[in-house]
């Protein structure tokens, strides 16, 4: 009987430089004893990544900004979630074919439920890309009630729409309160840290603020929700959940979930440490 081929998973996406996938997801396959390999890969041409891990026979990947939405277009099918929430964060092969899903909202709802309760909260969802369109999936799904606040007024129109949410222009922020803020936005990644998706005037409205990024650990955004007295959520409790939800669907295991939140926080700590938590 000839072995098992290597499990092989990668990242796709633009830039991939300060992911922490690839520590976390090999962590997991070496505690698991599984062979394998999770490669970061900087992408700017998505046909042809498309191309090579269908050649090399990849049985899965995790996708990320830019192309959770445009990676639908070389894919064979989606399922219900990904179809639903017009985005695709994980590719899962399927014989000769590409299945596209989504675990962003997910790890989004298992992460807001240890803080708040989600039905009839009112949240704004600051953003109008792939992940927030997993964010409404997933609120409107356990019976949230979202608002959509976007800097590009088209976009963020389009996507009310489309969720049949209300919708209001960033300039408009000031005028608007809730239960939970929800940042789906880049604005504070790695490395631009400086800078905040919303003003710090806006955050006492809120009882509980949320940052999708999480990389660096505490973002501007919440540091400056902890000073106006919410509570914070990092973006690393929404991480490693999404991961573990695809780990589960690529190797049909139940993964280290403890190990990997451990690699994902040493890893992000010692690099706040290294750079005055501006990493």
């Amino acid at each position: 009987m000839s072995p098992a081929k290597p499990l092989l998973l990668a990242l796709i996406g633009h830039p991939v430089g300060h992911s922490l996938s690839p520590l976390m997801h090999s962590a997991a396959l070496r505690n698991l004893n599984i062979a394998g390999s999770y490669e970061a890969w900087d992408v700017s041409n998505l046909g042809e990544a498309m191309d090579e891990l269908r050649r090399r026979g990849f049985r899965g990947a995790s996708v990320t900004i830019p192309y959770k939405r445009a990676v639908m277009a070389y894919l064979d099918d989606l399922d219900e979630q990904a179809r639903s929430i017009g985005a695709v964060n994980t590719l899962i092969r399927q014989g000769e074919s590409f299945v596209g899903t989504n675990t962003d909202w997910e790890g989004l709802i298992r992460a807001l439920k240890r803080l708040t309760e989600i039905r009839g909260g009112h949240f704004i969802v600051v953003g109008a890309g792939g992940t927030a369109r997993a964010a409404l999936y997933g609120l409107l799904r356990e019976g949230g009630l979202p608002m959509i606040v976007n800097r590009t007024v088209e976009h963020g129109r389009k996507l009310a729409e489309e969720f049949g949410c209300g919708y209001f222009p960033l300039a408009d922020i000031g005028h608007l309160e809730g239960d939970v803020l929800i940042n789906t936005t880049p604005v504070g990644m790695t490395p631009n840290t400086g800078f905040s998706p919303v003003p710090a005037f806006v955050l006492n409205r809120f009882r509980l603020v949320a940052d999708v990024i999480y990389n660096p650990l505490t973002t501007r955004l919440l540091r400056e929700a902890e000073q106006a007295g919410c509570a914070v959520l990092s973006g690393m409790e929404m991480f490693v959940e999404q991961g573990a939800a695809q780990f589960r669907l690529w190797t049909g295991m139940e993964p280290p979930v403890a190990l990997m939140w451990q690699v994902v926080r040493e890893q992000l700590e010692q690099q706040g440490k290294g750079a005055g938590n501006r990493t």
